[in-house]
């Protein structure tokens, strides 16, 4: 399909053939997938905040689904689907999933005109072949609106369908929200009639269709008789809502299926199963262009002076095409390779995510579960076990306990394998991985470059495996890898394998994601000294349960600290010293020519958090003392609400005072801690 949108530049698609000749060596196939999320440009309310529904999201959805019918998937049906009930929530999330041809072709002239509701209802009954059962159900939300429903089922060779026998008063949509197909009476009737049902919802000058369960032969067959039959007389507008085939996409090659999904403060899109990398990256640039033409985005104004991510993922999903052996099946080793690489680079589980890291996040690492590693160094050890591997289902066994979250939720993990292999789980035998520590970045091209780096990495693993033992950071994997410049350190040796490997990655806009995730907050300069200050990570503690209204509880993360880094050149960390809220916070030399701290503090008052009684330290003043004369050259603050320093005039609120105790690293344990904590 031609398309206006960029080419990738050179080094990218060079990248991306060396890997692909590495999965053909190796005779391994993999599919990648995505779930991208966007939010509008002012994203207010709940829904855009920590709510999966609300009254804009639809039609955000809706007007999103329109472009990419409109631009790039002709011939493409919108269905309104029932997604899943969440505990805690009142009714069932919903995606709008675009059913749409690959290979598209002009939509058919119309068959015929029916003139009325009345005469569909006969015309459609007449054409599957079965009685005319059509009732009428009052609405209690919209007592003008129509709304009549047929029992319809399909037994494989014919289309079914069975009398209400419902009293006058039971003939009533039940009081939920949601279209009317969900809403119907259908507990009122006895088992042995079936409880599904083809409904149709006149609205004035929309006509909503809601198919009831159905497998892809029948489903396609129905969706074709309102394809090609004209509704003009009837209504302006035909909507399709309710449930498409599970099977569909396995029966009939020629179609594929788009998901845009309500999901907590986000739009979350479903992006189908690519073959290629590139096929990948144009599908977010496609997104990204059809997105922001119905005012969506996919990042969002900070309350600070900083854009920020869109707040939801953007999870990576690696599997094989359909009707290819399984790379990861075939070869559990591999798998081992990937678990031990990710676990050993920080930087992977770090540098693409979100605010939210550490234990309480959303995609912990494995040495944040609170599991010892030495356990899942055994598992691993028995994935390459040459002699006799394991079977599929034994490696999800030998995984699905360790790959957790601190609560045992295998789906909230780094790497998660809750759909690779769990013969419990509707969707568990997919044969799938999902990279769930990584946001959705400003730019489509940042974003296909995180895919391209993840599709480069499983070739180079595939290509040489690694076998050696987990790391055992300990207290330094947060002490030292949620500072930027560290960060960068450990991801620089993540290019160097993969150039090693025959795959030289442009470290550019690697780079650009670094400064645009880690943003510079200070900078002083004096002759040929030098310091800066950066935005770092921070893990916030995970609360106990706070009772909600409707007898539900939340847990909610201390995000009342905040983590700073300050990265000097050698000539400032001879001649000078920083004070911080009056308190001197020592440098460590980490090359010839650089030294780094990192400093947390109290940001803000919140509700719930720890120490309650503790004041802030905002706003936090920073003082520049010359070493040899004692004498202060600048004093800046950061002011409550905000991130980036700015030079303050009148007397200092904390004088610097050159007895003061530093503040105490964060882990005293640690040999060289870089971190230390101003409440303390």
């Amino acid at each position: 399909m031609k398309s206006p949108l960029p080419t990738p530049p050179a080094w990218m698609l060079a990248v991306e053939k060396s890997a692909e000749k590495i999965f053909l060596a190796h005779s391994v196939s993999l599919s990648i997938g995505g779930e991208p999320t966007f939010v509008p440009e002012n994203p207010r309310g709940p829904e855009w905040n920590y709510s999966a529904v609300g009254p804009q999201k639809l039609k955000f959805a809706q007007r999103l689904a329109a472009s990419l019918i409109k631009r790039f998937l002709p011939g493409g049906t919108p269905f309104f689907s029932p997604g899943k009930l969440y505990p805690g929530e009142a009714n069932p999330r919903w995606a709008i999933r675009i059913l749409y041809p690959k290979t598209p072709a002009p939509p058919p002239p119309p068959q015929k005109k029916l003139p009325s509701l009345s005469s569909l209802r006969s015309f459609l009954a007449k054409k599957l072949d079965i009685l005319p059962d059509w009732l009428t159900f009052r609405d209690p939300h919209n007592p003008l609106g129509e709304v009549w429903a047929i029992l319809l089922d399909h037994n494989g060779t014919g289309w079914l369908s069975s009398p209400w026998n419902l009293k006058p008063s039971e003939r009533s949509l039940l009081p939920a929200e949601g279209p009317a197909g969900l809403r119907l009476p259908l507990h009122l009737l006895p088992a042995s009639v079936t409880r599904r049902s083809l409904t149709l919802e006149k609205k004035g000058d929309d006509l909503f269709v809601f198919f009831p369960p159905l497998l892809a032969t029948p489903f396609l067959d129905l969706l074709d008789f309102f394809r090609i039959h004209d509704f003009s007389a009837i209504a302006k507008h035909l909507h399709f809502q309710g449930y498409l085939p599970p099977d569909l996409t396995d029966l009939d090659d020629s179609w594929e299926i788009l998901g845009i999904a309500s999901d907590p403060g986000v739009l979350e899109i479903n992006i189908p199963p690519c073959l290629h990398w590139h096929d990948y990256a144009l599908w977010l640039s496609r997104l990204e262009s059809c997105a922001n033409s119905v005012g969506l985005f996919s990042w969002r104004k900070d309350r600070n002076e900083f854009p920020c991510g869109s707040g939801g993922g953007n999870h990576l999903v690696f599997g094989s095409p359909k009707n290819e052996k399984n790379g990861f099946y075939e070869n559990p080793a591999w798998l081992a390779s990937i678990l031990t690489y990710w676990q050993k680079h920080p930087s992977l589980s770090y540098l693409f995510t979100g605010e939210y890291v550490g234990a309480s996040s959303q995609a912990p690492r494995p040495d944040e579960s609170g599991i010892p590693l030495q356990e899942l160094d055994f598992a691993l050890a028995d994935l390459r076990d040459t002699a006799s591997p394991p079977t599929p289902y034994f490696t999800s066994e030998n995984l699905r306990h360790l790959l957790t979250d601190i609560a045992g939720n295998p789906h909230r993990a780094e790497i998660s394998i809750d759909k690779f292999y769990d013969p419990l789980h509707p969707t568990g035998l997919l044969g799938l991985l999902e990279f769930r520590a990584i946001e959705t970045l400003p730019h489509a091209e940042w974003s296909s470059a995180v895919a391209l780096l993840w599709t480069a990495l499983l070739a180079r693993l595939l290509k040489k495996p690694v076998s050696s033992p987990l790391s055992n950071f300990a207290r330094s994997l947060h002490d030292r890898f949620f500072l930027p410049n560290l960060l960068w350190e450990d991801f620089s040796s993540v290019l160097a394998d993969c150039h090693a490997a025959g795959m030289s990655f442009d470290p550019t806009i690697y780079r650009a994601i670094w400064d645009w995730k880690f943003p510079k907050i200070w900078e002083w300069r004096n002759s040929d000294s030098f310091c800066e200050i950066r935005r770092a990570h921070e893990s916030w503690p995970l609360l106990a349960e706070v009772p909600n209204e409707g007898g539900t509880n939340s847990r909610f993360v201390d995000s009342s600290l905040r983590r700073i880094e300050i990265l000097a050149n050698a000539s400032f960390a001879k001649r000078f010293t920083l004070f911080f809220n009056g308190r001197p916070c020592p440098l460590q030399k980490i090359s010839t020519d650089r030294a780094i701290a990192g400093l947390r503090y109290r940001y803000a008052n919140l509700y719930p958090a720890l120490h309650a009684r503790r004041p802030t330290q905002m706003p936090l003043e920073i003082q520049i003392a010359e070493k040899t004369t004692k004498q202060i050259l600048g004093t800046f603050l950061q002011d409550e609400g905000k991130s980036i320093f700015r030079p303050a005039s009148g007397a200092p609120l904390h004088p610097a005072n050159w007895k003061a105790r530093p503040p105490a690293p964060i882990f005293q344990e640690t040999t060289l801690p870089f971190t230390r904590d101003l409440r303390q």
